[in-house]
């Protein structure tokens, strides 16, 4: 049970600092913008894939920001 409580309170705390991140979203340019995005949708799929642990998360919050940045360039 610990695991779980664990896992949501990780994947709350990732939304809300992506979400402060997106405080100041007007002036951030289209490829800023995917790579904020991506890293929370990778950050939040890394936490699912490795039950909350902290490699993951952050691992999956790194590969989605590049992924999102590379995205973005082409916009």
């Amino acid at each position: 049970m610990k695991l779980a409580t664990f896992t949501k309170l990780g994947a709350i705390s990732l939304l809300a600092f992506t979400m402060a991140g997106c405080s100041s979203w007007d002036n951030m340019s289209s490829r800023q913008k995917s790579a904020v995005t991506g890293a929370g949708i990778g950050g939040v799929g890394g936490a699912v894939i490795s039950n909350g642990g902290i490699l993951g998360t952050v691992g999956g919050a790194a590969i989605g920001g590049v992924i999102g940045d590379q995205v973005g360039k082409n916009r």
